[in-house]
């Protein structure tokens, strides 16, 4: 591979594919996989990457693996068995979990292949999928120094700021909280625009006032116009995802006895999104939860018609 630094990049999903992409434009030998083999193909041929069959063959092809996964048990799962990461992997490799993972199994995890000399440090990321295609996502980092150092080049051509958070496991705890407090300003925003449209403001304007007053959160900056105003609700990360990784910021809260009633009252209300909505929403499509609730559709008229 002309002595580049080789990578491993496992999980090709909506965020996946465009940090992969990223990789290869900075010049980094990729070889990536995904459990879809024809998303697996297509991906590779798109960004000039090498198409690996199993996980194994795609940590045998890099120096360093990374992985872009829904949770913790299916990195565990990727890792494991015989066509798992891990048989691929030498001693001396380094895993870099991107995922937005559990704080308590990713140290568990670091510490097992620790015992196999290999390294491993928990970055997931906050962004989106924009953010991600121009290579401007924040990156959490927990680990050794040593480690976050030997993955600092390729993370910074996927971020444009790496926050180190201390160690192995302390990032994807950042990443949760950090998505318990997003996930807070959109529910309290949608309920806004609820009350405004009720009384007689139009959404749109109060989004632009929002945004240019002490309410102004990222939600109003980037999702109520662009996917709930608009009815698109693609924003590009899952509401399932959104429900896992609140009840992962409620189980930080119960390991470290801190009393949390509104995040709880905030991940029940995100909850009751997914039951009544169904699998495989968009996050921004809780906002029809919240409607519903109101008996209002926003962009409506008060009384949740459309005409």
């Amino acid at each position: 591979m002309d002595g580049k630094t080789r990578i491993g990049f496992i999980g090709l999903g909506a965020m996946g594919e465009p940090m992969a992409a990223r990789l290869t434009a900075a010049g980094f030998a990729v070889a990536v996989h995904d459990a879809d083999g024809d998303r697996t193909a297509r991906v590779a041929a798109a960004i000039g990457a090498r198409a690996a069959t199993t996980p194994r063959d795609a940590a045998a092809m890099g120096d360093i693996l990374v992985t872009m996964l829904p949770s913790s048990a299916v990195v565990e799962r990727v890792l494991e068995g015989g066509s798992g990461a891990l048989a691929g992997l030498a001693e001396g490799a380094l895993i870099v979990d991107m995922s937005s993972g559990e704080p308590n199994a990713t140290r568990s995890i670091a510490e097992r292949i620790g015992e196999k000399g290999i390294a491993m440090i928990d970055a997931p990321v906050s962004g989106g999928v924009s953010r991600a295609r121009t290579g401007e996502l924040a990156i959490m980092a927990g680990g050794e120094a040593a480690a976050i150092d030997r993955a600092e080049p390729v993370l910074k051509a996927m971020g444009n700021s790496v926050i180190r958070t201390g160690p192995i496991g302390s990032a994807h705890a950042m990443k949760a909280l950090n998505n318990l407090v997003s996930a807070g300003g959109f529910l309290i925003g949608i309920e806004a625009l609820l009350i405004g449209q009720r009384f007689g403001l139009d959404p749109a304007l109060m989004v632009d006032v929002l945004n240019v007053s002490t309410g102004m959160n990222n939600s109003t900056q980037k999702k109520f116009k662009q996917f709930v105003l608009s009815r698109k609700f693609d924003a590009g990360f899952g509401l399932d995802l959104m429900v896992k990784d609140l009840g992962i910021a409620l189980g930080v809260a119960t390991a470290t006895a801190t009393p949390a009633p509104f995040a709880g009252l905030c991940k029940d209300i995100w909850a009751g999104a997914q039951k009544v909505l169904g699998p495989g929403q968009d996050h921004t499509a809780a906002a029809k939860f919240s409607e519903l609730i109101a008996g209002t559709t926003l962009g409506g008229s008060p009384d949740g018609s459309k005409g």
